[in-house]
C-alpha cells in the first residue's frame, strides 16, 4: 500500500508546474489618446498602455484606411498611360513579343519598387535621418559656441597676465637702471 501511495505521489509531482503555468496573464488595455488628454490609471490586474497622437488626428479616418489601392480610386492619368502601353512591343517593352522584349522588365520592376518606397508612409528613413542630423548639429552648434566663449575668456586672461608681467618687467628694468645710475660716480 505504501508503495502505491509513493507511486501516485511521483505521478502527481510533474503536474504541479503545469498548474503554475496556467496562471492568467494580466489584461492589457491599449488606448489612443489625443492632444493633452490624460491616460486612464491602471486598475487591479489590468495594465493600461496609451499611444498619444496629435489633437488634429482625433476625428480623422485612420491613416491606414485613408488610401486605397482599389481600381476605382486610380487616377485617370495612370489609366491613360496604361492604355498607351498596350501596343508597345520590342526592346525595353517587357513583353514576350518582339526582339528584346524581355529587356525592359528589370527596369520596370526597379521603377515600381522605388515608387512603392516613396509612397509608403511607414518608410521615412530620409526624414528620420534628417531629423537626427538636425538634432546632432544643434548640439554641436551649442557646444561650439560654449567652447568659443571659453577660449575667448582664457585668451583675455592670458593677455591680461602677459601685460601685467610686461608692466612688472618694465618697472623692474626702470628700478634697476635707476639703481645703476645712482651707483655710478657723477663724472662718468
Amino acid at each position: 500500500m505504501r508503495r502505491l501511495s509513493t507511486l501516485a505521489a511521483l505521478l502527481l509531482v510533474p503536474a504541479v508546474p503545469a498548474l503554475a503555468q496556467d496562471a492568467p496573464e494580466p489584461k492589457v488595455n491599449q488606448l489612443i489618446v489625443y492632444g493633452n488628454d490624460e491616460c486612464p490609471v491602471s486598475e487591479g490586474d489590468t495594465i493600461t498602455v496609451c499611444a498619444r497622437k496629435e489633437e488634429a488626428e482625433r476625428f480623422r479616418i485612420p491613416s491606414i484606411l485613408r488610401q486605397s489601392s482599389s481600381p476605382q480610386n486610380e487616377a485617370w492619368n495612370n489609366k491613360v498611360l496604361a492604355y498607351e502601353r498596350v501596343g508597345r512591343t520590342g526592346t525595353m517593352s517587357c513583353s514576350p513579343v518582339g526582339a528584346g522584349g524581355w529587356t525592359g522588365c528589370s527596369g520596370r520592376l526597379i521603377d515600381a519598387a522605388y515608387a512603392e518606397k516613396q509612397s509608403d508612409e511607414g518608410l521615412r528613413f530620409a526624414e528620420l535621418i534628417a531629423e537626427e542630423r538636425a538634432k546632432r548639429l544643434s548640439t554641436i552648434d551649442a557646444e561650439a559656441a560654449k567652447t568659443q566663449t571659453d577660449v575667448e575668456a582664457l585668451e583675455r586672461q592670458y593677455e591680461e597676465r602677459r601685460k601685467a608681467q610686461e608692466a612688472a618687467g618694465q618697472a623692474d628694468d626702470a628700478a634697476a637702471s635707476k639703481s645703476e645710475a645712482a651707483k655710478k660716480p657723477e663724472g662718468q
